[in-house]
């Protein structure tokens, strides 16, 4: 049975975000964990969290709790992340989870020229957005998370689900929505 890895980072709770992601994982083969990002009350990596964060690296102490949100994620299968475009990204909260499970040894490694290589097991990573007006070129948050995922964490398939303008005067945001879940369904078959 596969292990699919949702990471939910919709904070409201009528959030179309939310929807799109429930929609795609209708259609999950697998076992779905749940992480509310919001929930886990997460905070950025401090001068203190480095320093033991380097000495239990340096101890080879990887099953340490500090490490749970890294080895969650290099054990999944497959991963969901469900964030709403802010500000041309996405919520803080991704960018502290990122930093959570960037860790040598757990997500990936240095190879000796010293070129990350993943050592995550899923092959895909579905993000899925929505936005209130148009989805810039420059989307700095599904290009981060695309990187880290290919020259990081080894996740070849990073694809983003998407619905845009949904508060766009005369745009008809549960038509968008529709259509959006359409083609989800279109490109599962």
């Amino acid at each position: 049975m596969k292990n699919i890895l949702f990471l939910n980072d919709c904070v409201r709770p009528e959030s179309r975000t939310l929807r799109l992601a429930r929609e795609l994982l209708k259609q999950a083969e697998g076992t779905v964990t749940e992480l509310n990002l919001e929930g886990e009350g997460l905070r950025p990596l401090t001068a203190e969290a480095l320093q033991k964060r380097e000495r239990l690296l340096s101890e080879g102490r990887l099953e340490a709790p500090m490490f749970r949100y890294a080895r969650q994620f290099a054990r999944a299968d497959e991963i969901v992340l469900a964030a709403p475009y802010w500000d041309l990204s996405f919520p803080a909260s991704v960018k502290t989870y990122l930093e959570h499970i960037t860790v040598v040894g757990v997500s990936f490694r240095y190879d000796e020229t010293g070129c990350p290589v993943g050592l995550c097991r899923a092959k895909r990573l579905s993000y899925v957005m929505t936005a209130g007006g148009p989805i810039l070129p420059s989307n700095q948050g599904f290009s981060y998370v695309r990187e880290l995922c290919q020259v990081f964490y080894g996740i070849p398939d990073v694809r983003l689900i998407a619905a845009e303008g949904l508060d766009v005067y005369g745009n008809d945001p549960e038509a968008i929505l529709r259509e959006a879940v359409q083609r989800l369904q279109e490109e599962e078959r």
